[in-house]
């Protein structure tokens, strides 16, 4: 498979999972580990609401059960896939956990327009390549999909005020 094929596959499975998100009561975000196989190894949605979580963003969350079933030099071949770009407490997650390349859908500024002035999420204006760029990994960053950009926009209809 092309890796621009791959990587459309696997967007689409995050998106999958941020309906099941948003399904189950949390914002519309969702992310999947891949590991050096191409398997999806972990999936995780939201739980900010759920689990009254204010850290429970699926990449968070994701991250912190990587840690504890991954060593991190499994997790420097692996590859994680997000709907939206990850914010900087993702990005520090993902950079601590040291997985070695994100993929996202669809841009922090991009989802900064869908979500407004909504106090559920009043994004940073913080690319993840400007955090990763301050640290000492070269954690590759792919993204964002225009590909994939509608799937992801219709998950998050009528959601934000």
């Amino acid at each position: 498979m092309k890796e621009w094929h791959k990587h459309i596959y696997y967007l689409l499975e995050s998106i999958e999972v941020s309906r099941k998100a948003r399904e189950s009561g949390n914002t519309p975000f969702g992310a999947i580990l891949v590991n050096s196989e191409g398997e999806i190894v972990l999936e995780q949605g939201n739980v900010e609401i759920t689990q009254s979580n204010c850290t429970g963003h699926a990449e968070r969350t994701l991250m912190e059960a990587a840690s504890k079933r991954f060593n991190k030099n499994e997790l420097w071949h692996y590859t994680l896939y997000t709907t939206a770009e990850p914010c900087a407490m993702c990005a520090g997650s993902i950079y601590w956990g040291n997985v070695g390349t994100v993929v996202f859908g669809i841009s922090e500024k991009r989802l900064a327009e869908l979500t407004g002035d909504d106090e559920q999420n009043l994004t940073l204006d913080l690319p993840c390549r400007v955090v990763f760029a301050q640290g000492r990994k070269p954690i590759q960053v792919v993204g964002p999909f225009p590909e994939v950009e509608d799937a992801v926009i219709t998950i998050h209809e009528g959601y934000w005020k």
